[in-house]
């Protein structure tokens, strides 16, 4: 039975591993830091989908990955979510000039909870003009302040309206960050509209058992095949440590147990 849980973690750590949006946005982050991200996007186990930096580390990430499949992101508007469409929208711009593949913009979620159900749109709107069809954008709806189903399926669906490419969860930056009822409630409205965008779960996910969750709900709403690093990603830096130790041969963390395996 053991040996089955191993085979079945390897499984999922080899699977999430590839869904990774490793991602550095400290306020001290370094070019040395930036090199040691790109450095580890790399293992012998696989790559990750994507780096996530801050704008002004796009181009030197986007020349250290060049020869690779690994997008660079960056974020905007981070992480407060403000209501400067302007800011935003040249934000967007400079991150695609300098090379970036993909861009995690904020939503205005605190204008949102206010009343104002139009902003949302008009940012969303704006910064996909501005990523043309040269970078994905995806948008962090920031659940944990929105708290409620019913806001974060009026939130993704605005954003989904708009052009949002991804539909994310969180910052990492708040309190709350991502949690499995959000990730229900944004797959449900990407199911509901029969959207082709995808979705990302960011924030708080640490460990494999954790990530194992996220992964059954998807296949769960959405149907087996659909998770994919096209329509499906993780912002959870914290979690590789824990899949390079499963992939090393590593103990296996005592959380995976054979009901963990199941549920995957």
């Amino acid at each position: 039975m053991t040996s089955n849980i191993k085979i079945d973690q390897k499984q999922t750590a080899l699977r999430t591993l590839s869904l990774l949006d490793l991602t550095s946005l400290n306020d001290n982050d370094s070019e040395a830091d930036i090199k040691e991200l790109c450095n580890k996007a790399i293992s012998k186990h696989g790559r990750v989908a994507a780096v996530c930096v801050w704008p002004s580390f796009v181009k030197l990430a986007a020349e250290l990955l060049k020869d690779t499949s690994i997008k660079v992101a960056a974020v905007a508007n981070f992480p407060e979510g403000d209501i400067d469409i302007d800011a935003c929208v040249q934000s967007c711009a400079e991150i695609v000039k300098a090379g970036g593949d993909e861009v995690d913009v904020v939503f205005p979620y605190s204008a949102f909870l206010s009343g104002d159900k139009d902003i949302g749109a008009e940012l969303v709107a704006a910064c996909k003009q501005a990523c043309g069809n040269k970078a994905k954008l995806k948008v962090i709806l920031e659940t944990g302040e929105l708290k409620s189903t019913d806001l974060i399926k009026q939130a993704s669906k605005i954003a989904l309206d708009n052009g949002a490419d991804f539909i994310k969860t969180s910052t990492g930056k708040t309190p709350v960050s991502a949690t499995p009822e959000a990730a229900r409630a944004m797959l449900e409205t990407l199911k509901e509209t029969d959207s082709s965008a995808g979705f990302k779960a960011a924030g708080g996910i640490k460990d494999i058992e954790t990530a194992v969750e996220y992964l059954a709900l998807a296949d769960e709403i959405m149907g087996e095949g659909w998770v994919k690093p096209e329509a499906f990603r993780f912002g959870a830096s914290g979690v590789l440590n824990n899949l390079l130790a499963v992939l090393n041969n590593e103990e296996i963390p005592k959380s995976f147990t054979q009901e963990t395996a199941e549920r995957y």
